[in-house]
């Protein structure tokens, strides 16, 4: 099988041709698929590293997901630790930039996220006798990532039968035809990977870097101006919440140290983050002393409209817009 970082994938249009790294500069590109009205489609970066595979998700233009391929697994990754994974002055690797339908961004996500479900002891999926009758047989709903040489295909089916497909490769005759190619005698076993999921769903979409850098930033600093203030246990009294609320809120474990990556989508981020600063503010503020009211003000006011727009201020019993 091929090195993961020279697979292809299917697309409904191609708005970068596979590029050399070196030509390209990812964050403008990135930037300009959100300024650009025209260029906010629905789409994937694939950026081909010498042994792995990045791959953003881009929903409207914004990129919203990421996931990583290598010899050993597939996985979901920050949006952040993708994007340094891609060196700013690239030696190697290549790059492209392909529009595709929301439906297949969820199969290609599903397919690099979760474990296939195995195949029934003695079965050969490689054998389209044996797969397809089965999988009509047991009314398949689901997709079925077929990988020959270096292309990635993709069936959705519903109640056992092929409701739509995604092909990479030559784009001439009937999608009965092209599936049928994949199959092909010539083809070498070795050559053919085919496993499958369940009925993949809406692609997720994670908090965006610069939020939770917000979120890290206003408890660093919380902590900071309650020290100010004299009560030097704010420090210990923001990790012992912490660490209480993890249980029910994992996702405040990336916020301890050292920092780790923070996986999760914009409203499970606000509920536990601001769940953290109440449980800070209650404990830790003289409200004789200090208002809360104008305490959270302070911190926030700068960025207050990403917060806003992240619902963390309907989070707070205290008033600040």
């Amino acid at each position: 099988m091929p090195s993961p970082a020279a697979l292809r994938f299917p697309c409904s249009r191609v708005l970068l041709p596979r590029t050399r790294l070196a030509y390209i500069h990812l964050r403008n590109l990135l930037n300009d698929a959100k300024r650009d009205r025209a260029a906010r489609i629905s789409g994937y970066v694939a950026v081909s590293l010498p042994d792995e595979l990045v791959i953003l998700y881009l929903l409207g233009g914004e990129v919203v997901n990421a996931t990583i391929r290598d010899a050993k697994s597939c996985r979901v990754i920050g949006i952040a630790q993708a994007l340094e994974k891609v060196p700013p002055e690239p030696e190697y690797g290549e790059i492209c930039f392909n529009e595709a339908e929301e439906e297949q961004l969820g199969c290609m996500f599903i397919t690099h996220s979760e474990a296939a479900e195995p195949w029934p002891g003695g079965m050969s999926a490689q054998d389209p006798s044996a797969l397809f009758p089965y999988l009509m047989a047991m009314t398949f709903d689901g997709v079925v990532e077929i990988v020959t040489g270096d292309h990635v295909n993709y069936l959705v089916f519903r109640h056992g039968s092929v409701a739509r497909a995604y092909l990479s490769g030559a784009q001439h005759g009937t999608i009965v035809e092209r599936v049928t190619k994949l199959f092909a005698k010539e083809s070498k076993p070795a050559d053919l990977k085919i496993h499958r999921w369940g009925v993949p769903g809406p692609l997720p979409i994670q908090a965006p870097p610069a939020l939770i850098q917000a979120y890290r930033d206003l408890a660093e600093t919380l902590v900071k101006r309650l020290v100010d203030h004299g009560r030097d246990s704010a420090a210990a009294i923001a990790e012992h919440a912490r660490q209480n609320l993890v249980p029910t809120h994992p996702v405040l474990d990336a916020f301890g140290k050292p920092a780790r990556e923070a996986l999760t989508d914009t409203a499970g981020l606000t509920a536990a983050v601001s769940t953290w600063i109440r449980e800070v503010m209650w404990a830790a503020v003289d409200h004789d002393a200090l208002s809360p009211d104008e305490l959270l003000k302070e911190l926030t006011w700068e960025r207050r409209h990403m917060f806003q727009s992240a619902g963390f201020y309907d989070e707070m019993p205290w008033k600040v817009l």
